[in-house]
């Protein structure tokens, strides 16, 4: 399988700090070409959220260049993989609450990561930044780790309340300020042909999924100068819509 990549990121419009922090990197293992993408939010109503997300994404990158290589031939990757990333976060998890203790701060953040291998792409999630697999429509693989996100999906309220509730933002957890860290996991099927896209919830609060869309086809997606026109393209659509959050995406498409 062959990937093209390109991220994105803008501070917005209100913020001064982007405390947003992504990566998008690519190594090749016995000739076969691995892809990892990381982004992470900086909680925005908490303390220094750069600093979390920026710790995060350095800490992904440095297991992807020196621990997972080790384990691209294991049988039992998957759940290898699930394991490493489960003790990474709970382990930043404490680094971050601890370091938030001893300055006086609290700090936090989201984190998506995709990694995309051989036949199969693996995921991870805490919080509401999101990964999206695009084939003949877009497709929301994670789940919002939010108030709102849970109690629609016990039936407490409706799709049409939960889109105009106040609470959309209240995160159950995140990196660096929960006291018990529970990441989902996802896994499925990498076919050539069809994209992921990773974002912050800035990215996605006041365009649409047909939007979205309508700009990564992956029919559409020839290379990494069409996949940034068209990242830039949303984020200036984004602003122009007033949109007062940092707006970061990273976009792959596999081939």
């Amino acid at each position: 399988m062959e990937f093209i990549i390109s991220a994105s990121t803008d501070a917005g419009l209100v913020k001064k700090n982007n405390q947003d922090s992504l990566m998008a990197k690519e190594l090749s293992i016995d000739g076969e070409k691995v892809t990892l993408a990381v982004l992470c939010d900086g909680v925005g109503g908490l303390s220094k959220g750069e600093i979390a997300s920026a710790t995060v994404v350095h800490a992904f990158d440095r297991w992807f260049m020196e621990r997972f290589p080790s384990i691209f031939h294991a049988e039992n990757r998957y759940d290898l993989i699930c394991a490493d990333w489960a003790r990474l976060l709970n382990t930043y998890n404490q680094k971050i609450r601890d370091y938030g203790s001893a300055n006086g701060i609290t700090l936090g953040t989201t984190v998506t990561a995709a990694l995309m291998m051989l036949d199969r792409y693996y995921v991870v999630n805490v919080g509401d930044s999101r990964t999206y697999l695009i084939d003949d429509a877009l497709y929301q693989i994670t789940k919002d780790q939010t108030i709102v996100n849970y109690e629609l999906e016990k039936g407490m309220i409706t799709p049409e309340q939960a889109e105009k509730d106040t609470r959309n933002n209240i995160l159950l957890q995140c990196v660096g300020a929960s006291e018990q860290l529970v990441p989902d996991f996802f896994s499925g099927e990498l076919r050539a042909d069809t994209a992921f896209l990773l974002c912050s919830d800035g990215f996605r609060h006041v365009i649409t999924e047909a939007e979205i869309y309508e700009r990564f086809r992956p029919s559409e997606l020839v290379d990494a100068e069409v996949i940034r026109a068209r990242q830039l393209e949303l984020i200036e659509i984004n602003k122009s819509r007033m949109e007062k959050d940092n707006i970061s995406v990273i976009v792959i498409k596999a081939y």
